[in-house]
């Protein structure tokens, strides 16, 4: 994909890899629709970029409706759809159904519902391009939050699905899989500070990967390695996993005790 006069369409703007990607999509000359919960927040770092802003929550359906529709009537088209906004948040199974039903409708419907109401579009002209964003944790896990771990497969599972079933139909799909990323989502996990790569880079290994149509993108080498002992050998795979999450709850205690009386503020992409 050329990225010079696209329209494109940003979600999770406000910070991290939202705002990353679409500050780079506007210096490639593309016409940038930047869109965040964070309406504040949102619309000055659009301003500062270049891209108009619209404030959108992902966690509901209308919200998306209305920003495509809104796209469309005013551009005219969406050449590229950048479903990014995430979030991080409970741990296990105690974990309340509120935020269950949270996480998985930012994390994984609002993926659903942009196709929903983009893909026809898209299948009129016979061409367009769904870029989401799940995570090295839809190939692998996330050691520290079971919701997280659930909807980023589900996402990374919608994105496959959505790439069979539609690319041939002019239909083109990349899931953008990062591990550790320096943004607000790792405040909180110390054991992807240790290897994570900045903003910029992460957007220079996502668009070489659109600019040839390609599917999968990944950040760091040892996701790929992991994914494949993972599928040839699952029980080892298992423990090691199992290490290295002692390894990184260690590493949590630590950093909880060095930040005692600051709470437990949630890991964020972009923002929902």
């Amino acid at each position: 994909m050329d990225f010079q006069n696209k329209i494109i369409v940003v979600t999770g703007s406000a910070s991290g890899i939202g705002l990353a990607l679409a500050t780079r999509f506007v210096q490639e000359g593309a016409t940038v629709i930047a869109s965040d919960l964070n309406a504040e927040a949102g619309a000055q770092k659009a301003a500062e970029i270049g891209a108009r802003f619209v404030p959108a929550n992902v966690a509901r359906e209308e919200e998306i409706q209305a920003l495509i529709e809104g796209v469309l009537a005013q551009e005219g088209r969406i050449d590229l759809f950048c479903s990014n906004a995430g979030i991080a948040i409970g741990e296990g199974p105690e974990t309340p159904d509120r935020q269950w039903d949270l996480i998985h409708r930012v994390n994984v419907m609002s993926h659903v519902w942009a196709a929903r109401h983009l893909l026809p579009h898209y299948l009129e002209r016979g061409e367009g391009y769904f870029l989401n964003t799940a995570s090295a944790a839809g190939l692998l896990t996330e050691l520290h939050s079971a919701p997280y771990a659930v909807t980023k497969h589900a996402a990374l599972a919608f994105a496959e699905w959505l790439a069979i079933t539609y690319g041939d139909r002019g239909v083109r799909v990349s899931a953008l899989c990062p591990e550790g990323v320096w943004t607000p989502m790792i405040q909180n996990a110390p054991i992807l500070q240790q290897t994570a790569i900045t903003t910029d880079e992460l957007v220079e290994k996502t668009l070489e990967v659109l600019r040839r149509d390609g599917f999968l993108i990944t950040t760091h080498p040892t996701t790929l390695g992991s994914f494949q002992k993972k599928a040839a050998d699952y029980d080892g795979w298992i423990g090691g996993m199992r290490r290295l999450r002692e390894k990184a709850m260690a590493l949590l205690a630590g950093h909880q005790a060095r930040q005692a009386g600051e709470g437990d503020a949630p890991r964020t992409e972009g923002h929902a």
